[in-house]
């Protein structure tokens, strides 16, 4: 057996409006702790020299120059709510440094038609090609491989709507929801690592709380649990003493390393 290193680096770990939110004047809008400027949720997954990214929200050109991102292989969208998708157009730097490669990116179909039909001058004709990002669009009907690795897609409740997790070996990313069904629970056992919507303390029509986030981690058993789309009701400090052991706020910029072991 051959072991090799899957990356996972948190890009964003902040709510939609990002933190600090625009005219808010709270504690934690004002914290200087780096840990509570959160762009918005997205996350970046690098094996042997590809480079995956989940979401290309409104921040993503500065998650990207901030992390040294040089080129994307592909994309997994998440579902197509404006913070996960809306730096869409930047993926046009990296065809422009590859030479014109189209990136492939991924969605559950509700997903990819709203993209499509809300950023119609990349996928229609009116616009020429030069002055669009060069992307293929994929709909999500099963697990699949993707840069050497294996993807398992999860339909998430989001509120009325629905969002997609993603597992990928020992690792999960499950944001954006606020249900999660049985079935879905029996597929995120035996995870290493555990990033899960946990947006503050009080209820939410569509996000986990993080009690709520708690209590699912503690079902699945995760050795890891991160929590992350955290608005600016948590300060990181403050309130990282109020959660288990095992269990821990995201940051941006925070890594991970995990090992997967694959047939040499």
């Amino acid at each position: 057996m051959e072991t090799a290193c899957m990356e996972v680096t948190i890009l964003g770990s902040g709510t939609s409006t990002g933190v600090p939110m625009l005219g808010c004047s709270c504690d934690v809008c004002r914290s200087t702790d780096p840990h509570d400027c959160r762009t918005r949720c997205s996350a970046l997954i690098s094996y042997r020299g590809q480079q995956i990214v989940i979401d290309t929200t409104t921040d993503f050109r500065q998650q990207a120059l901030r992390e040294g991102v040089d080129h994307v292989d592909a994309v997994l969208y998440t579902h197509a709510h404006a913070d996960h998708v809306h730096g869409i157009d930047d993926l046009r730097a990296f065809n422009m440094t590859s030479g014109g490669t189209a990136i492939p990116i991924y969605g559950l179909p509700s997903t990819m038609d709203l993209i499509r039909r809300n950023f119609r001058y990349i996928f229609g004709g009116e616009v020429a090609s030069k002055f669009r990002p060069r992307l293929v669009p994929w709909n999500l009907e099963g697990d699949f491989s993707l840069c050497g690795l294996p993807v398992e897609p999860l339909p998430l409740q989001h509120g009325p709507g629905t969002s997609c997790g993603y597992r990928i070996g020992p690792f999960a990313y499950v944001t954006d929801c606020n249900g999660i069904s049985e079935a879905v629970m029996a597929r995120l056992q035996q995870l290493e690592l555990l990033i899960i919507d946990g947006l503050r303390f009080r209820a939410h029509p569509t996000h986990f709380t993080i009690d709520e986030a708690i209590s699912v981690a503690a079902r699945l058993g995760a050795r890891r649990t991160v929590l992350t789309h955290i608005c600016h009701e948590v300060a990181h400090r403050r309130d990282t003493a109020k959660l288990p052991d095992g269990v821990e706020f995201a940051y941006d910029g925070q890594r991970f390393s995990l090992p997967l072991r694959q047939q040499s």
